[in-house]
């Protein structure tokens, strides 16, 4: 029997999942690791130090109870422990997959500074809700007493299905309408299958079907109906679309075919691995077979396209980054499981121009040197007038981030109040847009972030949308 007591973090290793060997996981789109068995996610809570300051908690966007879901574990008792996971979390075990934990909790652990090694928080956490579903303690989705509102949620990824989650608890009659054929947003078409394999998203989604929200696939706002009219629908709205547009590389030909944006790269991979007929995919515009691929970024998008290719069997793949891999944004771990996977990283280098004809043949890179601070305080990327090469290139993928679609524009809601960046602008403290009764959350008010945060905005967005859709009621008894 596993040794559960607490505190074991000196004399007991930190140990995560094992992964599966590079050449076999880059044949698939499966996660790359298995989860633990139970005595080993009960060895690996025990190493918590359970501080008397959790760090860990205190660095995590929804203030997850860790350390004691971690002792619950250790015990033993895991239903308690995924209830209480389940209690500041609508996905808990999809956190657990894709939330860079190295920058955030276990980045943040105690034992982590002792140079014992992180408690594997996100492992356990998988773990732990994994073993729920299966098990049969995640209880559906129950709806609250009717209240006779509604509430219009615009945009099915994870801002928009945890306030709908949220909001159908407290009685609302919830629709959710998106773009896509299938709900999820990013987790669904965005995220690759080896980092958040679909069924997962999948379970969650039927789960709030199930629960009496109504979803609205294959809609868009603006085409099947304006913002007016939504609003004239419910009681209240939500935006919870997302940042989608991909952010523009100011390079001589980057508009020849071949060079593509991230998103339409990753959503043809997924689809295809759902089993849809993809043209664009099956005719080789976004299928990375036999190429020579370029991706261009160092964010986790950009990871999530390199590995992509490499399980399209690209010819080869390489990721051109403008910094040092001590100054790049996307997780180190991700960086780690490329260069397994055959990845081959270029920093300090930029594209210059993009070669060939009508189709792309190659890049012209300038290499790069830190200079001074910016404003951020990173060293600014600039020129090294001796660094500049050349690589051979089919297919250029741009991963350089996202920014936020022209919404009043695209909603026919001109008076829809943004920011300069693009961003939805909202009152800091109710989270409501310019135009009454409409809300919004996610990264259409931060800006591409994680999706943890976005599940957090979700959770107080709902508690906003509820004071307000409380106080309609009462004025409206009132009046009448």
């Amino acid at each position: 029997m596993a040794d559960t007591s607490l505190l074991k973090f000196v004399d007991r290793e930190q140990a995560y999942p094992a992964k599966r060997e590079p050449e076999i996981r880059a044949e698939d789109f499966r996660e790359i690791a298995e989860r633990y068995a139970a005595p080993e996610a009960e060895d690996q809570a025990g190493r918590c130090s359970q501080c008397g300051v959790p760090y860990c908690s205190v660095h995590c966007p929804l203030h997850n109870h860790i350390p004691d879901w971690l002792r619950l574990t250790a015990e033993g008792r895991l239903r308690e422990a995924y209830e209480l996971s389940n209690s500041t979390s609508t996905m808990p075990e999809i956190c657990g997959r894709i939330c860079p934990q190295d920058r955030l909790c276990e980045g943040n652990c105690v034992i982590e500074f002792s140079g014992h090694g992180a408690v594997t928080i996100g492992s356990v956490e998988k773990f732990i809700t994994d073993t729920a579903w299966e098990e049969g303690w995640v209880e559906p989705l129950v709806p609250g007493t009717p209240r006779g509102q509604s509430v219009g949620v615009i945009g099915a990824g994870p801002a928009g299905l945890s306030a709908a989650e949220y909001l159908r608890v407290n009685g609302y009659d919830v629709h959710v309408y998106d773009r896509y054929d299938r709900a999820g947003g990013l987790l669904t078409y965005g995220i690759p299958g080896f980092k958040l394999e679909k069924p997962v998203v999948m379970r969650r989604v039927d789960r709030l079907k199930a629960g009496g929200i109504v979803f609205h696939e294959n809609f868009e706002v603006g085409r099947d109906a304006t913002l007016d009219e939504l609003r004239q629908r419910h009681d209240a709205v939500l935006i919870a679309t997302g940042v989608y547009r991909a952010r523009a590389i100011k390079a001589a030909g980057v508009d020849k075919k071949g060079v593509v944006d991230a998103l339409a790269f990753l959503t043809a991979s997924n689809r295809k691995n759902f089993g849809d007929t993809v043209p664009a995919f099956d005719d080789g515009r976004l299928n990375a077979a036999g190429k020579h691929v370029v991706v261009i970024g160092g964010g986790d998008t950009a990871m999530d396209c390199v590995r992509t290719a490499i399980r399209q069997n690209a010819a080869s793949v390489k990721c051109l980054y403008r910094r040092d891999r001590a100054n790049m944004p996307g997780s180190q771990r991700e960086v780690n499981n490329a260069e397994e996977e055959g990845v081959e990283f270029v920093w300090l280098s930029a594209p210059e121009s993009f070669t060939g004809g009508d189709a792309v043949s190659g890049v012209k890179a300038s290499g790069m040197r830190l200079g001074a601070p910016d404003a951020s305080g990173r060293r600014a990327p600039e020129i090294d007038p001796e660094g500049g090469f050349d690589l051979p290139a089919d297919l250029v993928i741009k991963a350089l981030g996202f920014d936020a679609e022209d919404l009043p524009k695209l909603f026919a809601a001109p008076e829809l109040g943004t920011t300069r960046w693009g961003t939805v602008l909202v009152d800091n403290k109710t989270l409501m847009t310019s135009l009454d009764g409409v809300f919004a959350a996610g990264d259409i008010v931060r800006g591409a972030s994680l999706v943890v945060w976005a599940i957090r905005d979700g959770r107080d967005v709902a508690a906003s949308m509820h004071k307000y859709l409380k106080a309609k009621a009462s004025a409206g008894r009132k009046a009448a």
